[in-house]
C-alpha cells in the first residue's frame, strides 16, 4: 500500500493487485481507496460535516446524472452509526494531482473551466435537486450559522495566518464575517449541483505518460448551489493573481461558452459576471473555516494561506463588496 494524495479530511491509498491467474482484460492493476483520516481532528470534521456521507451519495446517486470525467467507483459504502466510509476507486496515475500553491497555467484553467461547464449544464434548474436531502446548501436557513462559526473561528484564524496578510485583507476579512448573511441572499438564478471545493488539488492532469485529460476527485462537498460559486473559486486560488486579472474575463466567457453549447441559455453575460464577481467570497469562507477545523499541517498552512491571499485579493480587484446589501 502506499499513501497518496494530500486530503486534509481523509487519506487516500493505493493498493496494488495480484492475481493468482491472469484475470480478464481490462481487470485494474492497482486502485485507490478513501477511507477516513487517520487525525481525529479531522475525521471528526469528515463525520460532523456529513463530508463523507456526501462523498459516497454523489457516487452512489449523482456522479451519472453528470458528464464531469471523475475516476470509476468500483465500491461506495457509508456507516452511518460510526460516520465512517470506504471508497474503492478508479487509480488515474500516471495522471498528476495539480498543485493549488504552485497555481496552474491558462491552459490548464481553460480545461478545467470545460470539465465544470460539464458538471453544471446537466442538472441545471432542475427542481428535483430540492428532494436530495444530502446536498449541501447556502440559503437563508444557513447564513445565520454560517455566519456564527465565520465570526467565532477568525480570531484562531488570524492568530495563524496574519503575517501571511495585508492589512486591507485582514480589514476586508473581518468586514465580510459581518454580512455573510447578506451576502448569501445576495444571490439569485437558476441552480445546479456544485462540487464545493473546486480546486487544483481535486484535479488530476494527464501526463506524457498518460491519464484521463482531466478527472476531477474529491466529492465531499456537492450542493445544490450557484454554479457561479465553483468558477469564482477555482480561478480565484487556481491561477496566480497578475495572470488572472490578464485573463480572468475570456475565461469566464468561455465558460460562458461551453454551457450554451450544453444547452444552458437562461444565463446571460452579465448576470454571470455580475454573480462571478459577488461569489468571490466563497473562497474567503473555506479558508477561514476549514483551516481551523482540521489538523493542522506544514503543508496545509502554506496551502490555506496561498488560497486565503488569493481569494481576498480576488474579492479586492472586483469590489465585490460593493455588491453586498
Amino acid at each position: 500500500p502506499e499513501r497518496v494524495g494530500t486530503g486534509q479530511v481523509d487519506m487516500s491509498i493505493r493498493y496494488t493487485l495480484s492475481f493468482a491467474t491472469e484475470p480478464p482484460l481490462g481487470t485494474p492493476r492497482s486502485v485507490v481507496a478513501k477511507l477516513p483520516s487517520d487525525d481525529e481532528t479531522s475525521r471528526a470534521t469528515g463525520v460532523a460535516l456529513r463530508n463523507y456521507e456526501r462523498e459516497v451519495r454523489f457516487y452512489q446517486d449523482l456522479v451519472d446524472s453528470v458528464d464531469i470525467c471523475t475516476p470509476h467507483c468500483f465500491h461506495a459504502e457509508w456507516d452511518e452509526r460510526s460516520g465512517d466510509f470506504t471508497l474503492v476507486l478508479e487509480d488515474l496515475a500516471p495522471a498528476e494531482q495539480g498543485d493549488q500553491m504552485r497555481g496552474c497555467t491558462v491552459a490548464e484553467a481553460t480545461l478545467a473551466l470545460e470539465e465544470l461547464a460539464a458538471l453544471h449544464a446537466p442538472r441545471w434548474d432542475d427542481p428535483s435537486l430540492a428532494e436530495i436531502e444530502w446536498l449541501g446548501r447556502r440559503d437563508e436557513g444557513t447564513s445565520a450559522q454560517l455566519q456564527g462559526l465565520y465570526q467565532m473561528l477568525w480570531p484562531g484564524f488570524l492568530a495563524t495566518y496574519q503575517p501571511y496578510l495585508s492589512a486591507e485583507q485582514v480589514e476586508l476579512g473581518e468586514h465580510f464575517g459581518t454580512v455573510i448573511g447578506s451576502w448569501i441572499t445576495a444571490f439569485s438564478g437558476p441552480m445546479t449541483v456544485t462540487h464545493g471545493d473546486y480546486r487544483l488539488d481535486n484535479m488530476m492532469f494527464a501526463t506524457p505518460a498518460g491519464g484521463h485529460p482531466l478527472a476531477v476527485v474529491d466529492w465531499q462537498s456537492p450542493g445544490h448551489g450557484y454554479a457561479v460559486s465553483d468558477l469564482s473559486y477555482f480561478l480565484g486560488a487556481g491561477l496566480l493573481p497578475d495572470e488572472r486579472r490578464a485573463c480572468e474575463r475570456l475565461l469566464v466567457a468561455g465558460y460562458h461558452a461551453s454551457l450554451r453549447r450544453r444547452g444552458v441559455t437562461d444565463l446571460s453575460a452579465d448576470d454571470l459576471w455580475h454573480g462571478y464577481r459577488l461569489a468571490t467570497f466563497g473562497g474567503v469562507i473555506m479558508a477561514v473555516v476549514a483551516s481551523m477545523i482540521v489538523g493542522h499541517t506544514e503543508r496545509g498552512e502554506a496551502m490555506f494561506a496561498a488560497m486565503a491571499t488569493r481569494h481576498l485579493t480576488h474579492a479586492l480587484d472586483l469590489d465585490a463588496l460593493a455588491l453586498v446589501p
